[in-house]
């Protein structure tokens, strides 16, 4: 049986080839033949084409019928769905009544759950597409025993137990160390968690058994990039891009490899050839940053507006874009930018800054912590890549969890990864455990910020009240009120109340928190419209500490002024200091390789377009 993929012979008995491991199908046979009848005829044509009328009216009979089945089955399933969720309703209002429960608290686990749940799919998804093949890789004995294996994983991924499943699967690449499907699956799901040094000794061994495997190689570049070897990293995605000169991923990816090492013409060439192939808004994106450096406004200002308008959630191409405006003198439209920016991205401090509210020397140094937790929590809020910092607090967490310090390193880190509905969920559990108050002041500022984050400013404001009824402290009184006045100053209510907030923080607040209340003070006089007054706190703020939220406020408060060059520098700065950033918001080509690493689906972008699956292995 010849495969229909890469054409190699095979066994008649064999379900999939021996070389690329497809499926094999069988799409042609021998001739029919018909038996002859009584009268040495054979059956006619017309005979024959009714025949097979009629059977095929018999499928689409059966088919309808059990189309009917199922929607009713459908039906009986969203009746109960909402039977359940009345229940549920009604046992939480029930709870709320009774003071056991906070609705908003319930409502952010809950989602928190459910976004786990559904990464937790996704994996049992991929481990099911790649069972078959896993299988169909083994070779020699203890075939029984690797059955078994993945069975019981995936049983765990049904039963939501991912931790459990990849360790069964581990147990199973043990067992048989020349599986190349299993160790890519193994390798692209560490890839995913942020495992980099576990994904790249996978994807190797994927890479010693089949070198032209274009996943593996995409991926391995990505990593080796991160883990510091760009050299290595441009290697594996040149050859992967010899494999498929037409896919977008290699060719995005050493684009912007190129563009982080200022190689820019290079990067250009390839990020251009990636938007041929595919018109990617974050591409684009990168594409007008480099056009801009190289001098060239009209072709970046092009490239951005397609960015934009393909990607209207752009934070950074929205800011390029004005920077780019500024630089044609359009201030107009260059203010409508930078305030949209800030809009999508709602006033978020840097990691770094936010860890400054957690206490004077940081989560790690809290009162009764161990110095292993020290270490550990320290060690994840000190990693650049905060996606890399949640993998350590996970391991800190699993290891510890009901530590409270690792719990707030944890939810400062999942804020800062955008993960703020899980931030908010774990500092408000914090809480619940009524701690003494330097760990309490910890978890009330980190919840600030997380809901600063994701632009929940009333709730903010609330909460902010609520960490004043409960602290003593000028430290964390000071935090309590800089937030509030920053809430309010967002929302553009209650200014004169934010302002007498801003003023007592600046009053209770240390040294090393100044620049905090200063801010907030300056961006509520912006927002009543008193610019000089505006310009004053927020270039002294920036004087004690720089953040790209500080500074892109400095900036609009120059613009407000009509001082468009100290504008300019001003966003400059927001844009240096954005791309050192750790946020999820960093630069631009962070925030492009991070788009490779939080799960592409590369297998199925490949394997969508026509006449790609033929080179997969070669």
């Amino acid at each position: 049986m010849i495969c229909q993929v890469c054409g190699a012979a095979n066994d008649l008995d064999q379900e999939f080839c021996r070389k690329c491991q497809n499926k094999l199908l069988v799409v042609s046979g021998a001739s029919e033949t018909y038996d002859e009848g009584p009268s040495g005829e054979g059956i006619s044509l017309d005979e024959h084409l009714l025949e097979r009328v009629s059977v095929l009216e018999e499928i689409v009979k059966r088919s309808a019928e059990t189309l009917k089945a199922l929607l009713e089955g459908f039906h009986r399933q969203e009746k109960n769905g909402f039977v359940i969720q009345t229940g549920l309703l009604a046992l939480k209002d029930l709870l709320e009544r009774k003071g056991l429960l906070v609705e908003q608290e319930f409502v952010e686990l809950w989602e928190g759950r459910v976004d786990q749940h559904l990464t937790v799919l996704e994996k049992r998804e991929r481990f099911l597409e790649h069972k078959e093949r896993i299988l169909a890789e083994h070779k020699g004995p203890g075939r029984e025993r690797l059955v078994g294996l993945l069975g019981d994983a995936e049983l765990a991924f049904f039963a939501l137990e991912p931790e459990k499943a990849l360790g069964l699967l581990e147990e199973a690449w043990r067992l048989d160390r020349r599986n190349a499907e299993l160790a890519f699956f193994l390798g692209e799901t560490w890839f995913n968690d942020g495992e980099a040094v576990k994904a790249s000794s996978a994807l190797r061994h994927v890479l010693e058994r089949k070198p032209q495997h274009f996943e593996a190689l995409v991926y391995s570049g990505v990593l080796e990039n991160d883990l510091g070897h760009p050299e290595k990293a441009v290697d594996f995605l040149k050859r992967a891009l010899a494999i498929r000169p037409d896919a977008f991923l290699p060719a995005f990816a050493l684009g912007a490899i190129h563009a982080g090492s200022g190689q820019l013409a290079k990067a250009e060439a390839l990020l251009k050839r990636a938007v041929q192939i595919e018109e990617n808004p974050q591409a684009l994106s990168l594409l007008g940053t480099i056009a801009y450096e190289r001098g060239r406004l009209t072709d970046a200002i092009d490239a951005l507006q397609r960015a934009v308008k393909l990607d209207p959630d752009d934070e950074d191409g929205l800011f390029q874009l004005g920077l780019c405006y500024l630089d044609r003198g359009w201030t107009q439209k260059a203010g409508e930018r930078f305030r949209a920016a800030l809009e999508l991205n709602p006033n978020r401090i840097e990691l770094g800054e936010a860890r400054k509210l957690l206490g004077p020397a940081g989560v790690g140094s809290v009162p009764g912590l161990s110095d292993a937790t020290t270490e550990r929590s320290g060690r994840a809020a000190a990693v650049r890549d905060p996606q890399k910092a949640l993998a350590v607090c996970r391991r800190a967490l699993k290891a510890d969890p009901e530590n409270p310090a690792i719990q707030i390193a944890y939810a400062l880190v999942c804020s800062a990864v955008g993960r703020t509905s899980e931030a908010v969920a774990t500092t408000r559990r914090v809480l619940a455990q009524k701690p003494d108050e330097p760990i309490a002041a910890a978890a009330w500022a980190t919840l600030l910020e997380a809901l600063r984050a994701e632009g929940k400013f009333r709730e903010g404001t609330q909460v902010a009240g609520e960490m004043l009824d409960a602290v003593t402290s000028n430290y964390a009184r000071s935090i309590a009120l800089f937030q509030r006045a920053a809430a309010l100053a967002e929302m553009g209510e209650r200014l004169d109340e934010a302002l007498d907030d801003a003023d007592r923080a600046l009053r209770l607040s240390p040294r090393e928190l100044k620049q905090f209340p200063l801010a907030a003070k300056g961006w509520v006089h912006y927002k009543r419209k008193e610019f000089e007054r505006a310009v004053e706190c927020l270039s002294r703020a920036a004087e004690l500490g720089e953040t790209p939220t500080g500074l892109a406020h400095l900036g609009l408060a120059y613009l407000a002024v009509g001082d468009a060059r100290a504008a300019r520098k001003a966003f400059d700065r927001a844009k240096r200091r954005g791309g050192k950033s750790s946020e999820r918001h960093g630069g631009l080509e962070a925030r492009m390789l991070e788009q490779i690493r939080r799960n592409l689906q590369l297998t199925e972008k490949v394997s969508s377009r026509p006449g790609r699956r033929k080179g997969r292995n070669g």
